[in-house]
């Protein structure tokens, strides 16, 4: 079964941290969200505070994940920005090839690695000029190679549902999308 983990900081947007984690249990994929605050306490952009699942100090490494993700939002994309930890994390899981996600504001953190350069990547309208050295394709989510962006907190359902077909395959991802009324959505 895939693994993933997705890292929080202060200021992360609600929808683009939750529904990911929403959509990818019911499917039974494993998530767990990542506190970096030094807490297992995250309040939110909008002021909700959540309970993560872990503190990023309680863990050695992310060599078990087949794929990390940053939420978008602010400031909590600029948080995640300068954790070193966060930054540590995404540079091995890209030269290991894994899977990395971001949306939103987030790619800017992939861009300032470095991670976009010569990829299409998207993000939220007005922060493409962090994607340094990426081609902004302004979608609503982009894939290219192993990483993932989306645009902001509408794309979130679509970016998700992408992310989830890479770990269980279309099938089982449209029979979650009609579960969730998302497929009828989709119809109008």
């Amino acid at each position: 079964m895939a693994k993933i983990y997705e890292f929080l900081a202060n200021g992360f947007e609600e929808v683009e941290a939750l529904a990911p984690v929403d959509i990818f249990r019911r499917a039974g994929v494993e998530i767990q969200t990542v506190s970096v605050t030094g807490s297992e306490w995250v309040e939110s952009s909008h002021g909700v505070t959540i309970k993560a699942d872990m503190k990023f100090e309680d863990m050695h490494n992310f060599d078990d994940a087949d794929m990390l993700m940053l939420p978008g939002g602010m400031p909590g994309a600029t948080n995640l920005n300068e954790h070193a930890g966060v930054r540590e994390a995404l540079l091995d899981h890209n030269a290991k090839g894994k899977h990395i996600g971001a949306i939103c504001a987030a790619p800017m953190v992939l861009g300032s690695l470095g991670l976009l350069k010569g990829r299409k990547a998207t993000c939220s309208p007005g922060f493409e000029k962090y994607l340094e050295g990426a081609e902004y394709t302004a979608e609503l989510f982009t894939v290219d190679g192993n990483i993932i962006t989306g645009e902001g907190p509408a794309a979130t359902f679509p970016y998700a549902y992408e992310i989830l077909k890479m770990f269980v395959g279309e099938a089982k991802t449209k029979e979650l999308q009609q579960k969730m009324q998302y497929a009828h959505l989709m119809e109008r």
